[in-house]
């Protein structure tokens, strides 16, 4: 029997956090392309660091603080010192326009704003849309003046159900809206990371995932929290596909995580061969559907001593609730994607079916002590999207996913489309009503409509029709929109129609536009 003076039950990351830097505390928390190698120590140091100058300006648990945050080491630091604090963080899109990174602000109303080194050109936009808001650029943070020992800061209130991040998603009426995740939540996630991926401290995990985007939890906790190093790899860097396959193989990585579209980049770049990846065992992807082409090209490439995963999960469930180890049976239909694997553990379940003659298809809901907070600030599509699951005597809340999946006899989930408007696109969710909203926006819009054109099983494109009250042109639009919206959200094509189709209730009848060519 363990000794109970010895044991201390972990519920929150703060104390798994100190429980890592006693085991692993002197090995490689963070190793950067550069060289330059941070241990679980010097980064538990720096931590505390930020946390005490979080202290000093009266930031508190609760408080939530938005990041632009670049992948510098101080901006790691400020995250753990957050997790610390129980402060709450929400990490920004540094490239998305300024009017959209105001809506966020304006939803999560931040004590505090940071602002990281590379990210400092793209500050004073920022500043003139919020100049009541407080802002630090963390390079410039006298660091050394704060104390490096810990310090409590949380409160007889702190438990495992409070808030850690809000990520923000695309959202239908145009402002996006911020998933929050708790403590809980990500330990779930860190335990059942270390399980599928037999992770231990000797693995070296890639950080090629933007920071802002949800795949970059997978990234960032289940390889800090299990002792394991991370590798930080720069917007800039990931873009040069020869000098990114070259840092994965001197960086001596072992598991990479991305969308789909950047395996297929590589790829298709033709920059990868059967020698690189030297000591990567373990490749997952997920976000979007990767094209079964593409990834017979990867398997053949890999497959013969790197493991495979397809990982699915929405971001408003720690980003990841099932995985499926490929193998060679998946390439027998070519026509189809890859499964989504069984539901992971401590996730429950419910499919609701869109047809009587089939129960087995269905919207997915899932249910379980991993499902998240809801929404930060947005009550109203909390209770939209987490509600009550049917037919339990008892309140049990499940999150509709607004996917479409099927269950086959061997229990593997397959994904079969989308409820409504929501489309996965490059690795991005992205809700049309928000670039409805953004062309709706501008002056010269009288309406607007987007559809999502399937081109295969895997591929799509964004596609506009607009109706205007002005001489413009579809390119001029295009610049327009460049200035509301992210790239991953810029349709490949706007169309200007005299007016929109109708159904018989008034309502944009979407399928007439699917077939205008444009």
């Amino acid at each position: 029997m363990k000794n109970q003076d010895n044991f201390k039950y972990i519920y929150n990351l703060k104390d798994k956090f100190s429980e890592v830097v006693k085991e692993f505390g002197n090995r490689t928390a963070l190793s950067y392309p550069d060289g330059r190698n941070i241990s679980f120590i010097e980064l538990d140091m720096l931590s505390n660091q930020m946390a005490n100058f979080m202290a000093s300006q009266n930031l508190k648990q609760g408080d939530v603080i938005a990041i632009f945050n670049e992948k510098s080491l101080y901006a790691y630091a400020l995250m753990i010192g957050c997790i610390k604090s129980g402060i709450i963080y929400t990490n920004l899109d540094v490239s998305s326009p300024p009017i959209r990174i105001s809506k966020i602000i304006n939803t999560c109303k931040p004590s505090a704003l940071f602002v990281d080194e590379l990210a400092e050109s793209n500050f004073i936009e920022i500043e003139a849309l919020q100049p009541n808001l407080k802002q630090f650029k963390i390079a410039s943070i006298q660091i050394n003046n704060y104390s490096n020992e810990p310090v409590n800061f949380t409160d007889q209130n702190f438990h495992g159900n409070n808030p850690l991040y809000i990520m923000f998603t695309s959202g239908s009426t145009g402002f996006p809206k911020g998933a929050v995740m708790s403590h809980s939540n990500v330990l779930h996630f860190i335990n059942w990371g270390k399980s599928t991926f037999s992770v231990t401290e000797q693995d070296v995990f890639t950080n090629a995932n933007p920071i802002y985007f949800d795949n970059s939890v997978f990234d960032f906790y289940i390889s800090l929290f299990n002792g394991a190093t991370l590798v930080p790899l720069s917007h800039e860097l990931v873009k040069k596909p020869v000098d990114l396959v070259a840092a994965i193989n001197n960086c001596n990585c072992t598991i990479w995580f991305s969308v789909p579209s950047l395996l297929v980049y590589l790829l298709t770049t033709k920059v990868l061969k059967d020698s690189d990846f030297t000591s990567v065992t373990r490749i997952a992807f997920g976000g979007e559907g990767f094209p079964k082409s593409k990834l017979k090209s990867l398997y053949q490439l890999f497959g013969n001593r790197i493991e495979l995963y397809n990982v699915y999960g929405p971001t408003e469930c720690t980003c990841i609730c099932s995985s499926y180890k490929i193998t060679d049976s998946d390439f027998e239909k070519m026509d189809e994607l890859a499964p989504l694997g069984f539901m992971a553990p401590n996730f429950g379940y419910h499919i609701i079916p869109q047809s009587s003659e089939d129960i087995k298809t269905g919207e997915l809901c899932l249910t379980g002590p991993c499902v998240g907070l809801g929404y930060y600030n947005d009550i109203e599509r909390t209770l939209n999207s987490f509600v009550q699951q049917p037919d339990v005597a008892f309140h049990q809340r499940m999150y509709k996913t607004g996917d479409i999946v099927n269950q086959d006899q061997k229990g593997y989930f397959h994904f079969k489309g989308r409820v409504d408007n929501q489309i996965k696109h490059m690795g991005y969710r992205i809700e049309l009503e928000e670039i409805e909203a953004a062309l709706n926006s501008i002056d010269l819009v009288d309406e607007s409509a987007v559809i999502y054109e399937r081109l295969s099983v895997e591929l799509g494109q964004i596609k506009a029709f607009v109706c205007i009250n002005s001489e413009v042109s579809a390119a001029a639009l295009t610049s327009i929109l460049k200035e509301i919206l992210p790239p991953y959200m810029i349709p490949r094509s706007i169309k200007i129609l005299q007016s929109l189709p109708k159904n018989q209730n008034g309502k944009t009848d979407r399928n007439q536009l699917k077939e205008i060519k444009s």
